[in-house]
């Protein structure tokens, strides 16, 4: 089943930043924001339990519950339960993304991909959510260490529990599709190669920006293009960093990479060009990829996407940028 066929169009809202992602969000400039994305004709919304242990969750629901839902997608994500438990934010350990939640609820956070946990997260996502049904879900971080034994077993308990429960609802009508939604793009891969559950589609964040593409571009998306499996392309903006931001890959921006950032500005003033439109219409432009999610914490970072999407990149960029070796030689552009 095709998630694009379902998708309301291809510019949808990331809500991380709901979570209080790096900073403590006002109750009213969250809600603002959402609204701002529906004003601006946005009608598929991305959510998690983990941004904010359930905060952004909690503020999208409040919104979303005053509009039609036939109206819009929704998507949100399995394999962490919130509970009642009070824990300290700073001191989880969450790998490489430690931190970015500190200002989140205090609610503990425990990570389970078996069948009964994804059940319970879907419960408990629908009640935060204020709605009745789900479109899309989608197993979350369950690659956050590729390459330890912890991710193995977790990986196992996914396959043989969240993938099985998400595959049956996905047949029994009850949600539309269901996939991965990770920063790596190793397990999508090896998911991809598994003859049984079968995803829909993937979120891949983060992984095919201006900034990180290569590896994507090897196997996953072609692979993903024959098998009809659709990529949500999370994080357009690399954290932030190609939005004026300071964070790339959740952390604050090493030297080599605000480098490459000022390389690809200095070519896009060059050519009339805005980084945003240039980095959301990349990470667009590849046939495998049904959507991008930008998440926004202003009403107004929701109005430049939307003209960011609409903006016409001249032909003559990205041939700059092939040129200087910024993107890969075959990756996709948009044609202007």
């Amino acid at each position: 089943m095709s998630i694009k066929s379902h998708l309301p169009g291809e510019l949808g809202f990331g809500t991380a930043p709901l979570g209080n992602m790096f900073r403590a969000i006002p109750d009213e400039e969250a809600a603002a924001t959402v609204e701002a994305a529906w004003n601006n004709g946005i009608r598929y919304f991305d959510t998690a339990p983990f941004y904010g242990a359930g905060l952004a969750e909690i503020r999208l629901g409040e919104v979303l519950a005053d509009h039609p839902r036939d109206d819009y997608a929704l998507s949100t994500k399995v394999g962490r339960i919130i509970l009642d438990e009070i824990e300290d934010p700073a001191s989880r350990d969450l790998g490489e993304k430690g931190g970015i939640f500190e200002h989140g609820r205090p609610n503990k956070i425990v990570a389970d991909y078996s069948a009964d946990a994804t059940i319970r997260s879907i419960e408990d996502s629908l009640k935060r959510l204020r709605t009745d049904r789900l479109d899309f879900v989608w197993v979350h971080d369950v690659a956050q260490d590729f390459y330890g034994d912890e991710w193995v077993a977790a990986y196992e308990s996914a396959r043989t529990g969240a993938f099985r429960v998400l595959q049956k609802l996905r047949d029994e009508g009850v949600i539309k599709g269901w996939g991965l939604g990770v920063n790596k793009v190793e397990p999508l891969e090896m998911t991809l190669d598994l003859d049984e559950p079968k995803p829909d589609g993937f979120l891949l964040a983060g992984r095919y920006t201006l900034l990180d593409h290569e590896r994507a571009l090897q196997r996953l998306l072609p692979a993903a293009e024959a098998q009809n499996v659709d990529i949500v392309a999370g994080g357009p903006y690399s954290s932030g960093i190609l939005a004026g931001g300071q964070h790339f890959e959740y952390q604050k921006a090493p030297a080599a990479i605000i480098t490459k950032v000022e390389r690809i500005k200095a070519l896009a003033e060059q050519h009339g060009v805005s980084i945003k439109a240039a980095a959301l219409q990349f990470s667009l432009a590849h046939p495998a990829v049904a959507a991008t999610i930008p998440g926004a914490t202003r009403p107004s970072r929701i109005a430049e996407d939307v003209a960011a999407h609409a903006e016409t990149v001249p032909a003559e960029f990205w041939t700059a940028l092939r040129a200087e070796g910024l993107i890969a030689q075959n990756a996709p552009v948009p044609h202007a």
